[in-house]
């Protein structure tokens, strides 16, 4: 999850290569449908699904059991409370893309330690 953190800070700070207005609402991509209806999306949505992306991988990586899962849930906690501060108090992170991509850390955060802790009661033996 710091990867879309990363892009939206660049974003944001102007090295992506957007000059005023809302960088989030810039069309990347236009589909005529066989309807005839047209589907676009914006650099915000995009951003979003590559949030979704790198969550389905983090939850997939927590689904291990070894030591490392530990350092995992203790990076994702730093990248929700990253999000959160950030949220809190930069101007530019009050919009609904960072929100969402907020959220998202936060189910991060919250199916990875559900997932250890439900796989470390199957590995306890007793007797």
């Amino acid at each position: 999850m710091i990867v879309p953190f990363i892009l939206y800070n660049l974003v944001i700070a102007g090295l992506a290569g957007f000059s005023g207005g809302d960088p989030w609402s810039s069309q990347i991509l236009s589909v005529t449908m066989l309807s005839g209806g047209v589907w676009r999306m914006d650099l915000g949505e995009a951003l979003i699904l590559a949030g979704l992306v790198f969550m389905f991988f983090e939850i997939l990586k927590s689904t291990r059991t070894s030591n490392a899962s530990v350092i995992d849930h203790l990076l994702s906690t730093f990248v929700f409370v990253a999000f959160l501060v950030e949220f809190l108090v930069v101007s530019g992170a009050a919009t609904s893309v960072f929100f969402l991509l907020m959220v998202m850390a936060a189910v991060d955060l919250m199916a990875g330690f559900s997932v250890s802790i439900r796989s470390a009661g199957r590995d306890v033996s007793i007797g």
